[in-house]
This record gives C-alpha cells, sequence and structure tokens, in this order.
C-alpha cells in the first residue's frame, strides 16, 4: 500500500530522523511512538501529504485514500452535529443532489415520450445503483451509531457545532474519517479527548478496520488493544517490530542484551588479536603474519549496540504541614451553566493521604467538581475545606494557565519564591529545559512540553493536596511512568481526573464515578471499576432479556418457581459456609502477619513455615474466586 524508502527530515541544520525505510500494508495497525520531539506528528504529516521532507521516497497506489486525524481542527459555523458528520461521505453527497435535481425535473416535465425524459430514467436508474453501491440507504444509521459510540447523545445531534468544546469537535472529526472508510488512516493522539467508555468502544472499532491504520499515541493500553506492529522513533532511528508496544519493549530489550553480550565477546577477540600484532610486530620473522592479523582486524565488522534515548525528567511532590483528617467536605454541591445541570446535590468525603480517582464521560462534571473544589468557579451548597489544606492545582487546559508571551524561564521566576528563586533553572533542569531550552517563548512550546513546565511550578512550593486533571495528555509514556510513580510515592492526597486507564491503574484506592449528574463511589482501583461496570452492564442486558422474556410467556410454571427458590437457597447456603472459611483463613493470616513483625526470624525458623503461610494464602484466594462465581450466580435470579 505505502513504501517508504530513506525518508529523511531536518530542522535547522539537525536531522530529525534520517534514512528510515518501511512498509505499510492492508491490516497493519501501527503504533507510532517515542519521546516528545522525535518526529512522530511531523511523520504523520509527511505520510498525510501534508509536509515536505528533504530526502527519501515515498510510494503509494494512486487510488490509496488516506485519513489523517490532527490536533488543529476547523469546522464551518453553522452546521449541526449530524450535518458536520455527513460531511464525510462527499460522494454520497454528491449523489444525493444528482437524484434531487432529477426527480425535481421529472416531476416539473410532462414529455413523457421524449428521448429526453427516457435518459433521465436511465440517468435515474444509475445514479441509484451507484447510491445503493456506496451505502447510500446506510450512512445515516452508520453516522450515528459512530457519533453515539465517540460519547453523543441523540438529544446532541441537531446542535450546532459551536456549542461544543474542542475536545467534542475533535470527537465530530473523528467520526468523519472512521466513517469514511479510508484505505490508511492516521490518527494523532486520538484518545486525548476521550473518556474511559469512549475509548473502548473506539478499540473495538479500529480491531475491526480493514484498511492500514497508523497510531501516534501514549496510551500503552489502548495500544496493546489495537495495534499489532510498533515503529518506535529514537534518536534519529526507527526501531520496527510485529509487536504491540508492551511485547515490543520485552523484545527490544532482549535484542539489545544480545548486541551487549555480542559486542563484549567481539572486544575480547579484538583485544587479544591487538596484543598478537604487538607481539609479533617486534620479531622480523613474524611481520607478515603481524600484517595479516592487521588487514583481519580492519576486516572486522563492528557490532553496534542501539542507543537508548533514556533522559527523563525527574519528579518528587513534597508535601507541606500536615492537614486535618477530613480534606474536603461536600454537601449537596450543585453546577448548573446556563441552562445545562451538571452536579446535582452532590456529596463527598476525602479524608486526608487518600488516592481518588474521578472517571466518567465527558461533560459529567470531572473537571467542574475539581474546579469547585480549587475555587476556580462558584457553585451551589456547600464546600468545606479542612484544617492546614494546602491545595495544588494541575489544569487540563494548560494554555489557560500559562501566559504564551513569557519565556519559560520567566514564567518560573514569575511564579517562584524568595526561598525557592534560586533552583529555579536546577527544577527545570530535572523537566528535561536545559540550554537555551529555558529561553523558548511558552507559546512555541509542544503540549507535551507544557505539561513539563506546569508540572515544574508545582513544585515550586510543596502541597499537602494535589488536584490533577488530566495531566498524563501529550506526556510520553516514560514522562508518563516518572510522574505515576512519583504520585504513587506522594504522601499527600491526591484527587486525580484521567482517562489513561494504565495511568490509574494501581494509583487510586477508590473510583468516583460521575453519571447523570451524580456520583457514585466504587472501593477499588480502575481495574476493579471497569470489572464492575461491566458486571453492571451484563445485568442490565439480563434483566432486559428476563422482562422479554417474561412479555412473550404469560406467566412460569409452579414448578420452574420451585426449582428456582431450591437453587437460589442451595446457593445461599454455599455463600455462607465460604464466607465462613474466608473470615477464617484471613483471620489466620492477619495473625501470622502480626506474629512475623513482632519476631520475624523465631517465625521463619519454624519447620514448614512458608509452606503453611502460602497454602493459607492460595487457599484464600481460592475461595474469594469461589465466592465472586457464586454470587454471581446469584444474582441472576434477582
Amino acid at each position: 500500500m505505502l513504501n517508504i524508502h530513506n525518508l529523511t527530515v531536518s530542522f535547522q541544520g539537525d536531522d530529525l530522523f534520517s534514512g528510515i525505510t518501511f512498509q505499510l500494508r492492508s491490516g497493519d495497525r501501527i503504533g507510532l511512538v517515542g519521546k516528545n520531539g522525535a518526529g512522530k506528528s511531523t511523520l504523520l504529516k509527511i505520510l498525510a501529504g501534508e509536509q515536505e521532507y528533504d530526502a527519501g521516497q515515498i510510494a503509494s497506489d494512486k487510488e490509496t485514500s488516506f485519513g489523517f486525524l490532527k490536533q488543529d481542527i476547523d469546522f464551518e459555523l453553522g452546521r449541526t452535529v449530524l450535518e458536520e458528520a455527513y460531511e464525510a461521505f462527499v460522494l454520497i453527497k454528491q449523489l444525493e443532489k444528482q437524484l434531487e435535481e432529477i426527480n425535481a425535473q421529472l416531476a416539473e416535465r410532462t414529455d413523457y415520450e421524449s428521448d429526453n425524459y427516457h435518459q433521465l430514467i436511465v440517468d435515474l436508474n444509475e445514479i441509484q445503483h451507484q447510491y445503493e453501491i456506496h451505502g447510500g440507504y446506510n450512512y445515516q444509521g452508520d453516522t450515528e451509531r459512530v457519533l453515539q459510540g465517540l460519547g453523543f447523545k441523540r438529544e446532541d445531534f441537531n446542535m450546532p457545532t459551536e456549542t461544543f468544546s474542542g475536545g467534542w469537535r475533535m470527537r465530530i472529526e473523528l467520526a468523519k474519517l472512521l466513517l469514511q472508510n479510508n484505505d490508511i488512516l492516521l490518527l494523532d493522539e486520538p484518545t486525548n479527548h476521550l473518556d474511559i467508555e469512549s475509548i473502548l468502544w473506539l478499540e473495538e472499532f479500529l480491531k475491526n478496520y480493514t484498511g492500514a491504520i497508523v497510531i501516534v499515541s501514549h496510551d500503552r493500553m489502548f495500544l496493546d488493544n489495537v495495534t499489532n506492529r510498533t515503529i518506535e522513533i529514537s534518536l534519529g532511528k526507527i526501531y520496527d517490530y510485529n509487536k504491540p508496544y508492551t511485547k515490543y519493549l520485552v523484545l527490544r530489550q532482549e535484542l539489545r542484551e544480545q548486541q551487549l553480550a555480542t559486542q563484549k565477546n567481539q572486544q575480547k577477540q579484538i583485544e587479544q588479536t591487538e596484543k598478537l600484532i604487538e607481539k609479533f610486530r617486534a620479531k622480523a620473522s613474524k611481520a607478515t603474519m603481524a600484517q595479516s592479523l592487521i588487514k583481519k582486524l580492519d576486516k572486522i565488522d563492528r557490532v553496534e549496540v542501539d542507543e537508548d534515548d533514556n533522559s527523563v525528567m525527574s519528579l518528587h511532590f513534597p508535601v507541606s504541614i500536615n492537614p486535618g483528617k477530613v480534606v474536603v467536605e461536600i454537601d449537596g454541591v450543585s453546577k448548573d451553566y446556563d441552562d445545562k445541570k451538571v452536579l446535582s446535590k452532590v456529596d463527598l468525603l476525602v479524608e486526608r493521604n487518600s488516592k481518588i480517582a474521578f472517571v466518567g464521560q465527558n461533560g459529567q462534571g470531572k473537571s467542574t467538581l475539581a474546579k469547585c473544589i480549587v475555587g476556580e468557579i462558584e457553585y451551589q451548597g456547600n464546600l468545606k475545606l479542612g484544617h492546614n489544606v494546602e491545595i495544588g492545582y494541575f489544569a487540563q487546559n494548560q494554555t489557560d494557565y500559562l501566559d504564551g508571551s513569557k519565556t519559560v524561564l520567566d514564567t518560573m521566576i514569575d511564579a517562584a519564591n524568595e526561598k525557592n528563586r534560586t533552583r529555579v533553572r536546577d527544577i527545570l533542569g530535572s523537566f528535561l529545559f536545559r540550554g537555551d531550552d529555558v529561553d523558548k517563548y511558552v507559546r512555541v512550546l509542544s503540549g507535551g512540553e507544557r505539561n513539563r513546565l506546569a508540572l515544574a511550578k508545582l513544585l515550586l512550593q510543596p502541597f499537602n493536596v494535589l488536584v490533577m486533571d488530566e495531566p498524563t495528555n501529550h506526556l510520553d509514556i516514560k514522562s508518563k511512568n516518572v510522574l505515576k510513580e512519583a504520585l504513587k510515592k506522594y504522601e499527600g492526597t491526591l484527587l486525580l481526573v484521567s482517562h489513561d486507564r494504565d495511568f490509574l491503574q494501581g494509583l487510586s484506592s477508590k473510583i468516583y464515578e460521575f453519571k447523570d449528574h451524580q456520583i457514585k463511589e466504587y472501593l477499588g482501583d480502575i481495574d476493579f471499576f471497569l470489572e464492575e461496570r461491566n458486571l453492571e452492564n451484563m445485568r442490565e442486558a439480563e434483566k432486559r432479556t428476563k422482562v422479554n422474556s417474561e412479555n412473550n410467556k404469560k406467566t412460569a410454571s409452579s414448578k420452574e418457581v420451585y426449582k428456582n427458590q431450591k437453587k437460589v437457597k442451595s446457593l445461599q447456603n454455599k455463600l455462607s459456609k465460604i464466607e465462613a472459611s474466608i473470615t477464617k483463613f484471613e483471620k489466620e493470616i492477619k495473625e501470622i502477619d502480626l506474629e512475623l513483625s513482632i519476631n520475624y526470624d523465631n517465625t521463619i525458623a519454624k519447620p514448614n513455615f512458608f509452606e503453611g503461610y502460602q497454602s493459607k494464602k492460595k487457599e484464600l484466594e481460592r475461595l474469594m474466586e469461589n465466592w465472586g462465581i457464586v454470587t454471581e450466580d446469584l444474582e441472576k435470579f434477582n
């Protein structure tokens, strides 16, 4: 489909990447990864024909069609969401116009026996046939399905696009590209403005996409679920493997270790040969042999080890004074934007040192509640901050909080105080702003660089509560990992708004889902939340099936009812026994853990201690699995 050969791109005399070669085939779903500034978005623009390159060749079939989702988009004012989405179907819209014109002529003319009238009938049949072939009778339904998959509701369809935020307009653009069914789909950060449910829907859609896809994304889980090939741009080279991202990392590390081992063995051989050359040079009788060894040494193809760009930011969030036990107390908070209700009488209690994630569809109030907590916007109801609470806030829309006319250095100096002003350059250096980078104006920074600068500002003073709204947008995967580790080690309270499942894994102990103006608590991390939501969806489907079944069958037989009652009782008895066993094993394991903490050496010295300890843990895991199975079986009878 597409061949890229010896492609080179330079900026101001320096190569961004040089001599890269790869082929794009039908069915390829490529994850294009690399650090911020490595050249990922530039490569996408080149493939889409929107940017020139300095050297090399790009060849494709003449009929190959491209769809390109970029970060900056323009919409024509006045169109509704549906009208804008229908713009994806250029040919179908042209055929519709032709059909309207022909039908209008047929309605007006009365020369039924003329050749012209007959030709109109022929044209009508031909255009109707083309209209059907190109999906003219299905495109409206397909459009609504894709828009709903990306989070739009039916009541949104006839609203003007200008009433939506940039993130929602990006979704409309993504919907148009998905509907066009291009041969090659180029997606630059498609998940940046999507919530978790929409990301899950997009994953399923892309898995079944018949053309080739190239995705620039820093969402590791999204890449693992969608892609079957990874191309990494690093230090001007590319590394290309037919594996999704996580498996690619393992393979690349194995390759590098093999290269290091081979290089080490080769170096030993070279050193031994050099010693022999020095030894033989001193003897006239061995001079010919020395020359032969020198020639042999010159011909050796030296093993090179792939360079790895390991430069990452350094991040540690200090904690200020210890706050009271209750950090934030929210009682009946509501928020409306004009006629649109976002939050309705929300209650929330945030305790010291808790780590909480806000999740849910966009527009459900996650960022709104975060802004209420930090005092950015007004609201109805009561919201009280605890004793000694000091909040640090990372906003999702960093461009509104950073002055584009200032340099990176001035931004930091203006935010610093007398105590830490001398540390400004050191902090910027730890966030990869080194040398002349500090003199860059904020307006020319990439999205990832602006995020790093905003994080650097947070370090200028310690806080005991961090409120972070989508902090991973535009950060590369390595930087996200650094941020995640820093937040794991943070000893204060964390309130995190995010749609990045990989980032949220193991980071929060409590999830609040925002839906229909309310919030719902889930006591666990993001994996637990997704499992529960999936179960809830399954239960809803089961209930719908049950209702339909009841409509078809007027009444269930008394025998069937009796059988169900008997099954329920049996399951309840089984559940009670499992719960009793779980309590017993949990108590025994807790006693052993206490014993270990008091007298570790004597405890582990007991015969077969570890075998018994592990056996109890495994039995507890088995009981917990059985508890889940029996509970699900019971719920089917509810």
